[in-house]
């Protein structure tokens, strides 16, 4: 088993919702208007932290399928939540920027792809003593 402190971010899902949480941060801070920064656009920040968060915290518990793959599941779930904000930013006309909302959408739905795929594979070939 890889007992090191960081082999969570071995997983590329890991990696990329490291660079979600700071471009959605960026995003959040240059991109909305002010009053959105304490609204939807905490609310954003949280649930984007959430999928990071979820897979390091199921990776800690991995010696325990059940466990590995809820936390799993609250990551999966973050991602829909952080997609939903993304959305609704873009829908009520806070984020006006098209390209950044594009390209944010696009990430994001290839994450929850990601780790929706991770998820079936850890159901298929879980082994607690491989990352």
């Amino acid at each position: 088993m890889d007992d090191t402190p960081f082999g969570y971010k071995k997983p590329r899902i890991w990696q990329n919702a490291r660079t979600l949480v700071v471009s959605i941060h960026r995003m959040s801070l240059e991109h909305l208007p002010k009053f959105e920064l304490y609204e939807e656009g905490s609310q954003i920040r949280r649930s984007i932290k959430s999928v990071k968060s979820n897979i390091v915290e199921g990776y800690g518990r991995r010696r325990h399928k059940a466990e590995y793959l809820r936390f799993l599941d609250y990551s999966y779930a973050s991602c829909l939540e952080t997609i939903d904000h993304l959305e609704t930013l873009h829908e009520t006309g806070s984020l006006q920027d098209i390209a950044v909302f594009e390209d944010l959408e696009e990430r994001l739905t290839d994450l929850s792809k990601s780790i929706y795929l991770f998820i079936r594979g850890v159901e298929r070939q879980h082994d607690p003593d491989r990352t």
